[in-house]
C-alpha cells in the first residue's frame, strides 16, 4: 500500500458517497454502497482486509435494507466537550463537541468535529449487540466521518443530518489490528440493539 494508493481509495469512497446521496431511493443507494465496498475490500491495494481474508471472500456481511431506520434529524445544541483518541501512529486525534441528535428509538448521540485539519463531521455509535456472536463490532460504527468521504448529507438551512444506520460500517481495525481507529465514546454508547448496518466481520 503507498499513499497514493490510500489517496485513490478515498475518492473512490467519495465518489461512492455522493452516489448514494444522489440517488433518491434510499433502498437502491444502499445496494450500490455495499457492492461498491465489496468491490474495494476485495481488489483495491489500499484494501484493510488481511490476506488470509481475501481467500474466498464473498462480501461483507450487511443486514437488508430497512427505511425504519433512516432518519433526517435536528442537530441540538450541547455542551462543550472534548475527546481524544491516542492512534500510537497517527499521534492523538482531537474531537470536540459539535452538538447533539436525538434519534428516535435509540437515543441521543454526540455529533464530533475533528479540531485538527479538515475539520470533518464524526458519529460513531456502539450498540447492545456489539462484541456478541453474529452481532456487531465490538468498539462500534461509524455512521458519519465526513473527513474521509462517509457523508450522507445535510441541511444547513435547517440544521439537519441524514443519519441512515443502515449504512453504520465498522473501522478499518475490525479488519486488520494493525490500524488505530477512533472509536465511540461512552456518549455514543446506547443500550438498544441495532440490527442494520454492517455486522461483525469473522469472529470477535
Amino acid at each position: 500500500m503507498t499513499p497514493l494508493d490510500v489517496a485513490d481509495w478515498r475518492r473512490r469512497v467519495f465518489a461512492l458517497y455522493a452516489a448514494v446521496r444522489a440517488n433518491p431511493d434510499a433502498a437502491s443507494a444502499h445496494e450500490d454502497w455495499c457492492a461498491g465496498r465489496n468491490d474495494l475490500f476485495l481488489h483495491h491495494p489500499a484494501s484493510a482486509l488481511l490476506e488470509r481474508d481475501l481467500a474466498g471472500f464473498d462480501g461483507l456481511p450487511v443486514s437488508p435494507y430497512d427505511p425504519a431506520w433512516r432518519f433526517e434529524l435536528e442537530l441540538e445544541p450541547a455542551e462543550v466537550g472534548r475527546f481524544e483518541y491516542e492512534t500510537g501512529t497517527d499521534g492523538t486525534v482531537p474531537f470536540e463537541r459539535l452538538g447533539t441528535i436525538t434519534v428516535p428509538g435509540v437515543g441521543a448521540l454526540d455529533v464530533w468535529r475533528l479540531t485538527t485539519y479538515g475539520g470533518g463531521l464524526f458519529v460513531p455509535v456502539k450498540d447492545a449487540l456489539s462484541g456478541r456472536r453474529g452481532g456487531t463490532y465490538g468498539g462500534g460504527r461509524y455512521l458519519l466521518d465526513t473527513i474521509k468521504g462517509a457523508d450522507l448529507g445535510s441541511d444547513p438551512r435547517r440544521n439537519t443530518l441524514v443519519l441512515d444506520f443502515n449504512f453504520a460500517y465498522n473501522p478499518s481495525c475490525a479488519y486488520d489490528p494493525a490500524w488505530a481507529c477512533p472509536l465511540a465514546p461512552a456518549s455514543n454508547t446506547v443500550s438498544v440493539e441495532i440490527p442494520v448496518g454492517e455486522l461483525s466481520f469473522g469472529e470477535e
